[in-house]
């Protein structure tokens, strides 16, 4: 029996869209990464993109939709769920520090809470990336603590640094680049989570897993200058697992 009921969405005349229940459920995205591996395994000329519950499939020719649904239910019903997953866990250091982290003061007032206590719930979870979007290698990242929950900014700046780690509602993540953006504002890391001078310009995947680590403003123009000299290396582990 299949573990989710998938719905199959005519996606324009090259892609389709299957869509899983709408839940941030990390069984779920578990689920999508499964399936977009025995797709790739089975079918050959597609580009596929994962998100929370959904799985986009792309062609660069027209798609006969229903010969495409039809396969893919069969491969959906395959018995698949000691799949392993291969994924990452990233080290990311953070600056906390309030030259950087620009809406922490506020921030901070507004939850009643010490920029400590901030800081300490922030760096304490695995969290999951759970989609890469709205910039190239922006990670929204899920197992964000509740006591840090925040609505976003009633008005989003226009220019936000490169690096700024944000909360915005039960999310965080790293601007990737100078952007607009209406997240609240705690801290940067000096690494790029995209490079379009790399082969592999985001190395991080959707399933993979983000650990961030505090660090101080002279560790913070170390690891800069590093990154500009390129040698610095982010920690990576490799984690396989047979996820449920």
């Amino acid at each position: 029996m299949d573990k989710f009921k998938l719905e199959y969405r005519r996606f324009g005349n090259k892609a389709l869209l299957i869509e899983w229940p709408r839940m941030v459920n990390e069984s779920i995205l578990n689920d999508i990464i499964k399936f977009k591996k025995l797709i790739l395994e089975n079918l050959d000329a597609y580009e596929l993109i994962p998100a929370y519950n959904s799985l986009t499939i792309i062609s660069s020719k027209e798609i006969d939709h229903e010969s495409l649904v039809k396969k893919l239910k069969e491969i959906y019903k395959q018995n698949y769920t000691q799949a392993k997953i291969q994924r990452k866990l990233w080290h990311i250091p953070v600056c906390y520090d309030t030259e950087f982290g620009i809406d922490m003061e506020d921030y901070s007032l507004s939850k009643k809470m010490s920029i400590e206590k901030i800081i300490d719930l922030h760096v304490a979870p695995l969290y999951t990336i759970y989609c890469i979007g709205f910039l190239p290698g922006f990670m929204y990242l899920g197992g964000l603590n509740r006591a840090l929950h925040h609505p976003r900014r009633d008005t989003p700046r226009l220019q936000i640094p490169q690096g700024s780690v944000g909360i915005g509602g039960e999310q965080t993540g790293v601007y990737p680049q100078v952007s607009p953006g209406g997240w609240n504002i705690i801290g940067n890391s000096p690494v790029k989570i995209f490079n379009a001078a790399n082969e592999n310009p985001c190395g991080v995947s959707v399933g993979d897993k983000i650990k961030f680590y505090s660090i101080d403003k002279a560790e913070h123009e170390l690891i800069t200058i590093q990154v500009d000299a390129n040698i610095f290396h982010l920690k990576t582990y490799e984690l396989d697992d047979t996820s449920k």
